[in-house]
């Protein structure tokens, strides 16, 4: 396993995050451990995970699997880097979502309880909340560090300008502040690399890439459905992003296998090769996907085949092909 520093923090992990997001809903509770515990064996440390995941199935349902995870010892917990997250909604009543401190008090607690821990290493702001000032959020945040309850703070969905507000009101209040951002990004949803990888590489936060394989379109999907071993139904967004770009989708599938690689570690290994991406965030649903996994660390894409992949998704920007933010200007 590879590891690096999360943003500028001296905190160390692994260059692939555990996702949890299927945990309950789609896995099991003993196929979830299996992958826990394979993840470990690996020598991944990063698990990312939220309150509101699985709420299908009950409150915080997937932290509650982790927490009965760790309770069984053997160093589980200290192993691990553990990220969780606040905003999304737990409850009817009102001051059961955003980042009010009432809010982030009540959910720390709780997730605490659920992960069966007495701190989260990286406590993620789920979304911004346009209605809480910063200096709330920060105060309330300080609190629950000062009490030992959280050690890092992170964001996610964060627009740029958002990571720069943040940021000058830690920096205002003499607190660190952000170390990540959580971003969709992905071969085939590029945004990030217009405001967020900037403004993450400024002020120093490591980037954690969500959707890494665009919900499955960048996985070899046309070839699942040539073999009928394709997971997915084919509907809703994942359909409509293979209809809009199915020609590229094709001619990626075919760069790959002429490289001789699966279109699924290609997917991880571009951002793994992309600057400011810490590591992406893999959902596997089994530890048989969690193992295959692995190659995308090994795999080293030459200059040509990044051309090549820049050709068929290519990156956004307004003013020709230049970078930001000199694509908004000269």
């Amino acid at each position: 396993m590879e590891y690096t520093r999360l943003g500028r923090s001296g905190l160390s992990v692994s260059r692939l995050v555990l996702g949890t997001m299927n945990f309950g809903p789609r896995t099991s509770e003993e196929d979830s451990d299996a992958i826990m515990d394979r993840a470990h064996e690996h020598g991944i440390n990063f698990f990312d995970t939220a309150n509101s995941y699985g709420v299908q199935q009950g409150d915080g349902a997937t932290e509650q699997i982790i927490g009965r995870w760790f309770a069984q010892g053997g160093g589980r917990r200290d192993k691990t880097v553990l990220a969780t997250k606040v905003y999304l909604p737990m409850g009817d009543r009102p001051n059961d979502s955003g980042l009010s401190a009432l809010n982030i008090r009540r959910a720390c607690e709780a997730s605490l309880k659920r992960l069966q821990t007495d701190h989260i290493d990286l406590y993620q702001m789920h979304h911004i909340d346009r209605n809480t000032p910063w200096d709330e959020i920060w105060e309330a945040f300080s609190v629950l560090h000062q009490q030992g309850k959280v050690l890092y703070y992170g964001s996610s969905n964060f627009a740029g300008w958002h990571i720069a507000q943040a940021q000058e009101a830690a920096r205002s209040r003499h607190f660190l502040g952000l170390i990540s951002e959580q971003s969709i990004y992905n071969l085939m949803s590029r945004w990030a690399e217009l405001e967020v990888l900037p403004a993450a590489r400024h002020y120093g936060l490591g980037v954690i890439p969500y959707s890494p394989l665009h919900g499955g379109v960048l996985s070899g999907v046309l070839r699942k459905q040539r073999e009928g071993t394709a997971a997915r139904s084919g509907s809703g967004l994942w359909a409509a992003a293979l209809a809009e770009h199915r020609d590229s989708v094709e001619a990626y599938e075919k760069l790959c296998a002429e490289i001789g690689e699966d279109p699924a570690h290609v997917g991880l290994a571009w951002l793994l090769a992309q600057d400011g991406v810490t590591g992406p965030i893999i959902g596997p649903r089994t530890a048989e996907q969690l193992d295959g996994s692995l190659r995308a660390l090994q795999i080293t894409l030459d200059e040509a085949t990044l051309a090549t992949l820049d050709e068929l998704f290519p990156p956004p920007a307004p003013n020709g092909a230049k970078p930001a933010p000199e694509a908004y200007a000269w």
